[in-house]
């Protein structure tokens, strides 16, 4: 009688301690729904630790195809600060989805799908809402990415049954033995369950290592019931791919309990403690483990597929959720013609960016004083071309232009390791995009900022000509950026000259930061030093040397 009151009460302790776990989920996701809702057309407020962004590559490096962004340029443009900006994930899967679209801008003009869920879930809040509760119970609770806990399941060994199902079939006739002699039947009994309980630990290290990919796996998979309750006629394609490929792991996710509540051992609760013995006795979650792993390796096709699924939809989510935060002042590119025509264009990273205007039907070479918005009006064209072959949104009143394969030289430093000085460092950088002008594929439109500045200045002009020459020849679309305005007459036949200034007066400087047609008419370089506060004897006889140079052409 008293093991009967015992174990009621156990029950019922378990079940309350259910219950108000539900309570707890249902109020934390009242509370989600309430931010989401008041937060939508903000920008992301998340703050990222030093590991937060480890896991990003996986989905990318396992379904990379035709023409990515190399890491030069990804570097160049701070494209993990626009990650960071346009970044509304919840999940891990939709965090790896969205850095591949931003990785992988598209080659061709097949945007259909991804306008009409983009839309679908900026104008449909609660159902934009309820998703996102639902990737926020999946979690991104992983510092790798699940590829790469998949592929370590690779590394998994003895993944038979077959000793556990021995062990267990000996002790069972150990116990049927007990009725012709207990004694003897009941210590070969014994001494089956001390040995099976320390091939348990042995075999049971091995074993707890994995169970993060196991965690992450089954999180995702029973999510999809979730999502079903939720479709919709614009994305019910997804929603049947997802089932469709779940339903090859139901028995993967029956029974899974009593492998994922062992890696909670020694919480304190006494059914735990009671179930730990049972496992470590018939090795029942070890069996499990082994059944879900085969299982899993014959389906990862449909665990792709459900990846895939859940974080193309959450990325969606998320550039919905980014479109909404810059209000108006976005537009949907059009991809024609062979000319670079973007109105009202600006930085997405830049609070009140002064917007400009560029409409190029040829290269461009930018002249210009120092700080005076060069760099970052080439940054500004490079990033919003990405965007719109990858995300489908630019941030300009209109933008028109072919599709491209998109490089930069920019933010070029010494490579130490492989003892590169910096011109060679910015040799190698040029020649893979006069390389890539080699292969098939779309036009490439690239971004040079100071045209070999590593070398002396008549080696830098001489080779500066020839190679931004080579580029125009080569239908290659060069937004380049330089301080020799001799370029602009050496190129003139070949590039669009435009420039940026700035004013100084009264020690202050000021700069407009837009674009104007022709070259650069003043330098400000020798001012600069005045405003900084140098002594007045450094910025007068600089300034001296300097003009003496322009007008004779020698130094004295």
């Amino acid at each position: 009688m008293e093991v009967l009151i015992f174990l009621g009460t156990l029950t019922g302790i378990c079940f309350l301690a259910y219950l108000l776990g539900l309570r707890d989920q249902k109020r934390l996701d009242r509370l989600l729904d309430n931010r989401l809702k008041a937060d939508f057309g903000e920008a992301p407020k998340r703050e990222y630790k030093a590991d937060d962004l480890d896991h990003l590559q996986g989905f990318y490096l396992k379904h990379r195809d035709e023409f990515q962004i190399d890491d030069a340029t990804w570097n160049d443009l701070n494209m993990d600060g626009v990650f960071a900006r346009m970044n509304y994930c919840y999940s891990a899967s939709g965090e790896e989805y969205l850095y591949y679209l931003l990785r992988t801008p598209m080659q061709s003009d097949d945007f259909d799908e991804m306008e009409q869920k983009v839309e679908f879930f900026r104008e449909n809040g609660d159902k934009r809402r309820a998703f996102q509760i639902l990737y926020a119970h999946i979690g991104r609770r992983i510092r790798y990415s699940i590829y790469e806990y998949i592929d370590y399941l690779d590394n998994v060994k003895n993944v038979s049954n077959s000793k556990h199902y021995l062990m267990l079939g000996l002790m069972g006739l150990a116990l049927l033995s007990c009725i012709l002699n207990f004694t003897v039947g009941f210590s070969i009994f014994v001494a089956l369950m001390v040995a099976n309980i320390f091939m348990y630990f042995r075999v049971k290290d091995d074993v707890e290592q994995y169970l993060t990919s196991y965690r992450y796996i089954m999180s995702v998979i029973q999510s999809v019931d979730d999502f079903a309750k939720l479709s919709d006629p614009d994305i019910a394609d997804d929603i049947d791919a997802l089932k469709t490929s779940a339903s090859h792991f139901k028995s993967f996710l029956r029974g899974s309990s009593i492998l994922m509540s062992s890696s909670r051992m020694n919480s304190g609760n006494p059914a735990e403690v009671l179930l730990d013995y049972l496992r470590m006795a018939t090795h029942l979650d070890i069996i499990k483990f082994n059944q879900m792993y085969s299982e899993l390796m014959e389906h990862k096709d449909d665990l792709d597929t459900i990846l895939t699924i859940t974080g193309k939809l959450e990325a969606y989510i998320s550039i919905a959720c980014y479109r909404q935060s810059v209000k108006d002042n976005y537009c949907i590119p059009h991809f024609t013609g062979r000319d670079y025509e973007a109105r009202g264009l600006y930085h997405p990273l830049i609070e009140n960016a002064v917007p400009n205007d560029i409409a190029a039907d040829r290269g461009v070479l930018i002249t210009g004083s120092n700080a005076s918005g060069k760099s970052t009006f080439l940054k500004t064209c490079a990033l919003n071309a990405l965007l719109a072959q990858s995300i489908h949104t630019v941030l300009a009143k209109d933008y028109k232009a072919p599709l491209y394969r998109i490089y930069s030289s920019m933010a070029l430093k010494d490579d130490i390791f492989e003892g590169d000085s910096y011109y060679i460092v910015e040799i190698k950088s040029i020649k893979r995009i006069l390389d890539a002008a080699n292969a098939e594929g779309n036009p490439v439109l690239c971004f040079v900022d100071e045209v070999l500045r590593g070398t002396n200045t008549v080696e830098r002009i001489a080779a500066s000509t020839e190679i931004l020459k080579n580029f125009a020849k080569r239908n290659i679309m060069c937004l380049a950026a330089t301080h020799d305005i001799e370029l602009t007459t050496l190129l003139k036949d070949y590039f669009g000259i435009y420039h940026f200034e700035g004013e100084i007066t009264d020690n202050d400087v000021h700069f407009d930061y837009l674009i104007k047609e022709g070259p650069a008419t003043t330098r400000n370089a020798i001012k600069l030093l005045n405003v900084l506060g140098y002594d007045e004897n450094i910025v007068d006889n600089a300034q001296s040397l300097a003009e003496k140079f322009l007008a004779t052409g020698q130094w004295t």
